[in-house]
C-alpha cells in the first residue's frame, strides 16, 4: 500500500496543474449544463478525447510510469500500472473496485486510440483476476470473451493476459 501513496504523491509532485486546468474546464462546463453523453464514461473526471488530447511528457510523467496507480474510470476506482516497453502499451490491472457500465471497454478504447496515436504496434493486458479473494464473476466472463487467457506472465506470475494488435 505504501507503493501506491507514493505514486500518488508523485503524481502531484510532478505537476498536475494542466490536468486540474483540464477538470477545472470541464467541471465549469458541466455546471453551465453542458451535456456529458449518457453513455460517455469519465476519466478521472476526463473526456477520453482530452486524454488524447494532453501533452506527451505531461502522459509519461503522470501515468506511463510503470508504477501503481489508483485512479477513477465511470463509477470503478482501479489499482494499476501503465508503461511503455519496447514498441507495446503494458496495462497490468492489479485491483478493480465498482464499474459495471462498460469501464474495461472505455479502457481498452482510450488505450487502443493512445497506441495507435504514438505508433505503437500492439497492447499488452495483464489482469491479476485469477486468484481474487472475492471474484468477479462477471469480469472474468468479460475478460475470457475478449479472448483473455490464464497464464503465466514474467515477472508477474499467474494473470489474465493478451497481446492485442493494433
Amino acid at each position: 500500500m505504501l507503493s501506491v501513496r507514493v505514486a500518488v504523491v508523485r503524481l502531484w509532485s510532478l505537476g498536475v496543474e494542466a490536468c486540474r486546468k483540464c477538470f477545472r474546464r470541464t467541471q465549469k462546463e458541466r455546471d453551465k449544463g453542458a451535456q456529458v453523453a449518457p453513455h460517455e464514461i469519465l476519466f478521472e473526471g476526463l473526456r477520453e478525447e482530452e486524454i488524447l488530447n494532453l501533452p506527451r511528457e505531461t502522459v509519461e510523467q503522470l501515468i506511463l510510469l510503470g508504477e501503481p496507480l489508483v485512479f477513477r474510470i465511470g463509477s470503478a476506482v482501479i489499482l494499476g500500472s501503465f508503461k511503455i516497453d519496447t514498441n507495446k502499451l503494458v496495462i497490468e490491472l492489479a485491483q478493480i473496485e465498482g464499474g459495471g457500465e462498460g469501464v474495461l471497454m472505455a479502457l481498452a478504447s482510450l488505450a487502443k486510440r493512445y497506441t495507435k496515436l504514438r505508433n505503437l504496434s500492439e497492447i499488452e493486458w495483464i489482469v491479476h483476476a485469477v486468484s481474487c479473494a472475492k471474484p468477479n464473476l462477471k469480469l472474468r466472463r468479460v475478460l475470457q470473451r475478449r479472448g483473455f487467457v490464464i497464464s503465466q506472465v514474467a515477472g508477474v506470475g499467474e494473470a489474465y493476459h493478451l497481446i492485442d494488435s493494433v
